[in-house]
């Protein structure tokens, strides 16, 4: 745990691992340069806009951020599942150590490790960077070194020079949760929709539980590429029945590849650069999962965004330029060319406004899906109050309460859990409606992904608790004591009455009747008491959830309406532009004097003859990409 990870020698790769690069991560540096050349000639003609697009989506193709994100129980192996892919000691291990804050894993040059703190002093919160020594990582995200996240660490970040993280490869190990369905794993699975893939580890010592089936449910809907990773393999020599199980629960799910592993072998074959028990470890699969069908469609991903982001810019490149040349070669056509590039901006200008289709569209729809995700929580928590009320009310709460308060809490994180998805599915299907709204058969509109927002569900409040009824000896006797005396007494003196004295055997049997009864009673009412308190508790739980799940819910619906708004937005000042320039120049060409129209007609032609070459290479540098598409899908 406290070793050293060496600072610029890359040990990660283990033999029987495929590291030669693909056809996708060889075209992306082609795709770099045509990015880079295309820039060169934003700049020429003074576009800053497109220019500042493009270097977005170069940043793109160099740093594509490809996270994965590893969720499981506690203590089934996910930190070592870390380590043994990048063959480094990445995250804590041991018997007595579990994860506490989510760690991010990536790639660098040197060895480093930061931990990301909130700052609340200023007039707006913001997140601090802390470089800590790589060895003391577990001090500050371990359960042993930082319980319950006592320090409020918000993630660490551990940067390695490792091959596997090379092409933008990003590991997240997220802490436990204590089964699933949990409050902690609401916020894992609000994590999953900005990440790219999802590796579910479980333990070969038991088959897949009801509520790993049900997260692997959920995480389908949210995240693209979905696997499942079955660890300790060499721990447990039932694991091919085990994996033989756990096949056909991902059967009835949907198509989940599942990949055996040991962690150990894989480290141990490291060390000893052992091809064969390397291959016994199961990682050669898992890694070339990783690089193939996570890291290879991301990448391809990318690269079909940045080519739409070629086609558009180099189509606003050379609209000025053939307004101009068109303006000088025919001079008596402009003035309906003007009328009709007038006409145009007028459209692109309509569409910059708050009355514009989309913007409409946009904002009705967020409106609409803010009610309704706020009544669609309220309807599943109502349902989970309602069987917490009857089930209260069929016994005693008190010996019981924790065992209710932990089904109370699985059933909240199940039903806030299944909001969220819907509200996920129901953000990308009118972020697809808005961009509908907004293509238009002249200008192709780049992949958009604005249902990806980032923001963890903040936590709830743990149940309060309350008394378990239990009575000693001694207050059971206080209490039958004290009914007995009024029964005494009332009996004894309605019987001095006739002679006798104030404690005779009438008296006291009556004395025992009262007393059982008074007994009884108190026993009634104090349970009444708890149950009525144990109510209130659970209605103010599932308040408590409701304030605090719909406001993270606002607030993640308007982060969607924000960032569809800004991109548009975007490329509708990009065409506003691009139009108001053909303008500019077909006015400016019909002043031009006749001894300067041929010299700037070979220049103009020049030009476009350079871009319309530029963009037809665009298409045959994608892999898989044959022609430029329109949708946003």
């Amino acid at each position: 745990m406290s070793q050293t990870v060496p600072a610029t020698t890359d040990q990660s790769t283990t033999a029987g691992d495929d590291t030669s690069p693909t056809a996708v991560e060889l075209a992306n540096k082609d795709l770099v340069v045509l990015v880079e050349r295309t820039k060169g000639f934003t700049s020429v003609a003074g576009r800053e806009d497109l220019a500042e697009r493009l270097d977005q989506t170069r940043a793109r193709l160099l740093d594509p951020q490809v996270r994965v994100v590893i969720v499981g129980q506690f203590k089934q192996g996910k930190s070592k599942l870390v380590n043994a892919l990048v063959n480094a000691p990445a995250c804590p291990v041991d018997d007595d150590v579990a994860t506490s804050v989510p760690t991010f894993v990536s790639y660098a040059d040197e060895a480093s490790a930061v931990v990301l703190t909130r700052d609340d002093s200023g007039v707006e919160p913001r997140v601090e960077r802390t470089t800590i020594p790589l060895a003391d990582l577990a001090e500050y995200v371990s359960e042993r070194g930082n319980p319950n996240n006592a320090r409020d660490i918000l993630a660490a970040e551990v940067m390695l020079p490792r091959e596997i993280l090379r092409g933008g490869l990003k590991l997240i190990d997220s802490p436990g949760v204590g089964g699933i369905e949990s409050t902690r794993s609401v916020s894992t699975l609000a994590a999953l929709s900005t990440a790219h893939a999802v590796l579910l580890v479980s333990d070969a010592s038991q088959e897949y539980t009801e509520p790993e089936v049900q997260f692997l449910k959920h995480a389908l809907r949210v995240s693209p590429n979905v696997a499942a990773v079955l660890s300790k393999t060499d721990v447990y020599p039932e694991w091919r029945q085990i994996e033989r199980i756990d096949r056909s629960h991902l059967g009835a799910v949907g198509e989940i590849p599942i990949f055996a592993v040991s962690s150990d072998l894989r480290l141990t074959a490291a060390d000893e650069q052992d091809r064969e028990l390397n291959e016994e470890s199961g990682f050669p699969a898992l890694v070339s999962h990783l690089r193939r069908d996570v890291l290879g469609k991301a990448e391809a991903l990318h690269q079909r965004a940045a080519m739409h982001d070629l086609m558009s810019v180099t189509d606003q490149l050379s609209l000025s330029v053939k307004t101009e040349l068109n303006a000088l070669l025919h001079p008596e056509d402009t003035p309906q060319m003007i009328a009709r590039l007038d006409e145009a901006k007028a459209r692109a200008d309509e569409f910059r406004g708050r009355s514009s289709r989309w913007q409409v569209a946009l904002g009705d729809g967020i409106a609409d899906l803010i009610s309704d995700t706020e009544h669609d929580l309220r309807d599943r928590l109502r349902k989970v109050q309602r069987e917490a009320e009857a089930a209260i009310d069929e016994g005693d709460p008190g010996p019981i309460w924790d065992q209710i308060t932990e089904w109370l809490d699985q059933r909240v994180s199940a039903a806030v859990s299944e909001t969220f998805v819907w509200t996920n599915e129901r953000s990308q299907w009118l972020a697809e409606r808005v961009a509908e709204e907004f293509i238009t058969e002249e200008a192709g509109i780049p992949l958009i992904r604005v249902g990806e927002t980032d923001g963890l569900l903040d936590p709830v409040e743990e149940m309060q608790g309350i008394a378990s009824g239990r009575m000693g000896a001694a207050e059971k006797i206080y209490i039958g004591v004290r009914g007995s005396y009024g029964g005494v007494l009332m009996a004894g003196l309605a019987t001095s009455l006739v002679g006798l004295s104030l404690l005779n055997p009438i008296s006291l049997l009556v004395g025992v009747v009262v007393g059982r009864r008074a007994y009884k009673e108190d026993m009634s009412n104090r349970l009444n008491r708890r149950q009525a308190e144990a109510k209130n508790l659970v209605r103010r739980h599932i308040e408590d959830v409701v304030f605090q799940v719909g406001k993270q819910l606002r607030d993640r619906l308007r982060s969607v309406q924000r960032a569809a708004r800004d991109h548009f937005g975007g490329i509708a000042d990009e065409l506003h532009r691009s139009l108001s320039d053909s303008v500019l120049v077909a006015k400016q060409a019909a002043v031009t004097y006749q001894s300067d129209r041929d010299s700037r007609v070979k220049q103009l032609e020049l030009h476009l003859n350079r871009i319309d070459a530029l963009r037809k290479e665009i298409p045959a540098l994608v892999v898989g990409e044959s022609s430029p598409k329109k949708s946003i899908r």
